[in-house]
């Protein structure tokens, strides 16, 4: 394998499937399945999910008239839902799974310990990091940057929605958008490319975590990642 230990961040509207809001049992289990795949093969999976199939902070903030710290803890809270739906689609499929959240729920998940999180993959089971990073103003792609480097992360992979890479534009409102297959840090941040937060980029760069960002509706897509085959985009 090309990388041993992976996180992978998966955005919450992944979640959704056809619907307009909540969780939906397909991708749930087909992301599920390929995070087996990739367990089977003896990768170390740490995973971080979004929770914008339940709340989106910002948008959802200024309709209900809370703060955006207000906005931002009910977030997290979303996130911790999707990771308990992955936890038990995972548990069902025979993988060993534990969930960390960056807020106490102790009948919930287990409190985020950077050592106990990179015991609990050195013993093979799946990590889910939930509630970002346990303060508001920072999204699920700075917390995913964030758990990478903490764990000694080899890359991050990024799975996009019905997107299998970086392109010059939205492709799905632009039809003249180009893929781009292989780019820098600074591109991202130079050309404001809507991949990721900058400031998780920056992580991303400072650690020398390379970022791949690839459709995860293509079946064994992570599994050709850790084989080393060349799939969406990659970030170095």
């Amino acid at each position: 394998m090309k990388y041993k230990r992976i996180l992978l961040k998966i955005s919450g509207e992944a979640l959704l499937g056809d619907q307009q809001f909540g969780i939906a049992p397909e991708p749930v289990q087909m992301i599920c399945k390929e995070i087996k795949q990739a367990t089977d093969m003896g990768a170390q999976v740490a995973v971080v999910v979004g929770g914008g199939n339940i709340f989106r902070g910002v948008k959802n903030s200024a309709k209900i008239g809370l703060d955006r710290a207000s906005g931002d803890y009910i977030g997290m809270l979303a996130t911790v839902m999707n990771a308990i739906t992955l936890q038990s689609s995972l548990t069902q499929m025979g993988v060993g799974c534990r969930v960390m959240t960056a807020i106490a729920m102790n009948q919930i998940g287990e409190p985020y310990i950077r050592h106990r999180a990179i015991r609990h993959l050195e013993k093979g089971r799946v990590v889910i990091f939930a509630a970002g990073t346990g303060n508001p103003f920072f999204t699920t792609d700075t917390a995913s940057a964030l758990r990478a480097s903490e764990i000694n992360a080899q890359a991050m992979l990024m799975a996009k929605n019905g997107v299998d890479g970086v392109y010059t534009a939205d492709p799905n409102i632009d039809p003249t958008a180009t893929k781009i297959d292989d780019m820098t840090y600074d591109d991202i941040i130079k050309k404001g490319l809507k991949v990721m937060d900058t400031s998780a980029c920056d992580l991303c760069r400072q650690n020398n975590i390379p970022i791949i960002v690839f459709d995860f509706k293509k079946e064994g897509g992570i599994k050709e990642i850790l084989e080393g085959k060349k799939l969406g985009t990659y970030i170095h």
